[in-house]
This record gives structure tokens, C-alpha cells and sequence, in this order.
């Protein structure tokens, strides 16, 4: 019984997948907006970027820095949104990079809803380059949300770009590698330094004459066993005194010992 109640759940949801894939979008209702109001609103976008493109760039305005309160007189003065304004910036980048807007292709447009967003897309052929037109709705107020332009790139163009930036990556990789490994042989470079600087106090020192007065005690150790000898010879000599006098080492001094 479970199987078949889980079996037919499944069929309805096909079914109303199905119905839902083969809507036509000119005719669903988004909130209040049919795919034409959308469309045109769409359009209307167009035309009022391109003004306020033409209206900043004649009086050498960015609009990412517009002054104080202009922004406000624009949007209450001729309704423009915000995001129309921001939009103007990489609007005016494409008319740099690809030339004038020869035409819209209405035939392109496309409304697609995702959760609470609705979003509605449009080719521009300027010059150079088509270009896709995005406007981002949020569903339950259908406020405008975003608007991006965006170069259509072809495959072989994106497969080009993606190429170059492997290049880049690799190369910036092996440029950090073969620094690390100038770095890791400079490490030997230090006990080469160390051994120059210990050659170099060794010669300084023996310039100064330093090993001679390192010799001196050596010679001190040399001449010192003349000196114990005669110390010795002195006792010997003063006790043979003693004994053929009859006195005591303590009545006499051997003041000095001269060798033949």
C-alpha cells in the first residue's frame, strides 16, 4: 500500500513538472507583472543608464562618487534606482571597450524565477561585442535588487582567458619556488662568511704579534727549570759545608753558585 501511495506521489510531481516546463512564460502572472511589463521594463532601463552615462560623462561625474545629494535629486527628479546609477559605471567600461549600442534583441529575452528572486536577461549587440543585459527582482516586492552587464564571451574566448590565467598561476608558482630555493642557498653562504671572519682575526692577531706573547710563557716554562736546579745544587752544596765545618746550614748564606 505504502509503495503505491509513493508511487503515485512521484507520477503527480512528474506531471506537474511537465506542466510546469511547458508554461508558456508570456502568459504566468509575476506578482503583479506580465512577461511585457517586465520586458519593457527592462527597457526602460536601457534608455535610462544610457542617459545618466551620457549625463555624468559630459559633466565629468563618477558615479561611484557622485557629491553630496545628487544621487537623491537624480532618483526623485527623473525616478532612477540606485542600481541603475551604479549600473552607469561599467556601462560607460563597455561603451569604452566595445563601442556605441547598435541594437537590443528583443527575441533574447528571458525571465527565469528562482525562490524569492526573479530575474530577467537581455543581449545588447554594441560595436565590438554582444553583450548581456541582467536585471535582479526581488519576487514579493519586485523591487529592482541588481543590474549587471557582462561581455558574452564565445568558448574558444573563455578557453583562451582560462589558458592565460593557467600560465600566469604556473608562472607566479615557479617564480615563488625558485626564490625559496635562492633563499634556501643563501643559508650556505653563512658558515663560508663565519669562516672568512675567523681567517680574518687570525690574520690581524698575528700581524699585532699576539702568538709571540702566547710564546712567552712557554719560554717563562723553560727557564724555569735552570732555577729549580740550582735551588737544589744550593742545598747539596750548602749541607757538604755543614757537615766538613761542623756548623749548621743556618750560620752561612750561598749568596751565589758560578758555573765553569
Amino acid at each position: 500500500m505504502k509503495k503505491r501511495i509513493a508511487l503515485a506521489l512521484g507520477m503527480i510531481m512528474m506531471i506537474l513538472m511537465l506542466g510546469a516546463c511547458g508554461t508558456d512564460p508570456t502568459t504566468v502572472d509575476y506578482n503583479g507583472k506580465s512577461y511585457d511589463d517586465l520586458q519593457a521594463d527592462m527597457d526602460n532601463s536601457v534608455s535610462m543608464i544610457q542617459g545618466l552615462t551620457d549625463l555624468f560623462t559630459q559633466n565629468n561625474l563618477n558615479p561611484e562618487e557622485l557629491p553630496d545629494g545628487l544621487a537623491d535629486q537624480l532618483i526623485q527628479a527623473y525616478g532612477v534606482t540606485e542600481e541603475q546609477i551604479a549600473a552607469s559605471a561599467k556601462w560607460q567600461d563597455i561603451l569604452d571597450e566595445f563601442g556605441e549600442l547598435k541594437s537590443v534583441e528583443d527575441t533574447t529575452f528571458t525571465v527565469t524565477k528562482s525562490g524569492k528572486t526573479l530575474t530577467t536577461d537581455e543581449t545588447l549587440k554594441f560595436e565590438k561585442k554582444d553583450v548581456n543585459f541582467e536585471v535582479v527582482y526581488d519576487y514579493y516586492s519586485m523591487d529592482i535588487t541588481g543590474i549587471s552587464v557582462d561581455p558574452i564571451y564565445t568558448l574558444g574566448e573563455k578557453m583562451s582567458k582560462a589558458g592565460i590565467n593557467t600560465l600566469i598561476s604556473m608562472g607566479i608558482v615557479f617564480l615563488v619556488l625558485i626564490l625559496i630555493s635562492l633563499l634556501i642557498a643563501c643559508f650556505n653562504i653563512f658558515p663560508y662568511l663565519e669562516k672568512k671572519k675567523e681567517q680574518k682575526k687570525l690574520a690581524v692577531s698575528s700581524v699585532s704579534g699576539k702568538p709571540e706573547q702566547e710564546t712567552e710563557p712557554a719560554a717563562a716554562g723553560a727557564g724555569s727549570a735552570p732555577q729549580t736546579d740550582d735551588t737544589e745544587l744550593i742545598a747539596v752544596i750548602a749541607a757538604a759545608i755543614a757537615a766538613s765545618t761542623g756548623t749548621s746550614t743556618s750560620d752561612f748564606v750561598v749568596r751565589s753558585i758560578n758555573r765553569r
